[in-house]
């Protein structure tokens, strides 16, 4: 009987400290699951950032997903440049003279008549929805590299703005001009390059083609579409028609 008893109290035990071993297992898991996970938190060096190299996507849908356009130029970076320094942006990775790159290379699929004989001429572009006889910094500056770019390709030529002399001053020494009885009357400029521009949702639309001087024909055309973060990216030399800006007093109409 003795032994039974015996037996009997070891299995109660035993069993005791089973159930208690259980017990205390489910509250170690209860306590688990009320214990609240917290999220780690994102932390970006964004210095490291700027000094890493960067990379270039695979493909242009990947290059759309990290806000570049096909041509490499950031879209809408999260920093911004002010014309007065007070804010450092990140800089573009393309500028103007790319989109004009491209534009010249399509007037020279498509040209005809033009050759390394036959000089251009280029002039600013003018906006669309005004008497063509106004202009901005951004139809100014396409001009310019647009000479650039078809003295490239050998295309011959012509500043029409070059005088015959060089003006010294104090401000300093010049050989263009605007002033039109400064300039030679007579050029050999067979045709010319000209163009469009009018603002369209994105950006501006730059209409560019070359004309005879005599038949007034289109020889060659193109068309592109530059994002205005990039126009943007030109400053006027004073910056005082930056933001309704003149004279560093902000005009508003009353």
């Amino acid at each position: 009987m003795k032994k039974m008893k015996t037996t009997i109290a070891l299995m109660l035990s035993a069993s005791f400290l089973t159930l208690s071993g259980c017990s205390m297992m489910m509250d170690d898991e209860e306590v688990a699951e009320q214990t609240p996970v917290r999220p780690s938190m994102n932390v970006i060096d964004i210095t490291a950032q700027d000094r890493a190299p960067a990379k270039r996507a695979p493909n242009d849908e990947e290059s759309e997903d990290q806000g570049m356009d096909a041509y490499g130029a950031i879209g809408q970076p999260p920093l911004y440049s002010s014309v007065q320094g007070a804010y450092k942006g990140r800089p573009l990775t393309k500028h103007i003279g790319d989109y004009v790159k491209n534009m010249t290379q399509d007037l020279i699929a498509n040209m005809e008549y033009v050759n390394t004989k036959t000089a251009i001429g280029v002039t600013h572009f003018a906006l669309l929805d005004t008497d063509l006889q106004q202009t901005d910094l951004l139809g100014r500056q396409m001009a310019e590299s647009f000479v650039h770019e078809l003295h490239k390709f050998r295309v011959p030529v012509i500043d029409f703005k070059a005088t015959e002399y060089i003006r010294i001053t104090d401000a300093g020494d010049f050989v263009l001009s605007r002033d039109y009885l400064e300039l030679s009357s007579s050029l050999p400029i067979e045709y010319v390059l000209t163009g469009t521009m009018t603002k369209h949702q994105g950006g501006v639309l730059v209409n560019a083609r070359i004309l005879g001087m005599e038949s007034r024909a289109v020889v060659a055309s193109a068309q592109m579409l530059v994002p205005f973060y990039v126009v943007d990216a030109l400053i006027p030399s004073d910056g005082s028609e930056r933001s309704g800006m003149r004279d560093g007093v902000k005009l508003s109409r009353g």
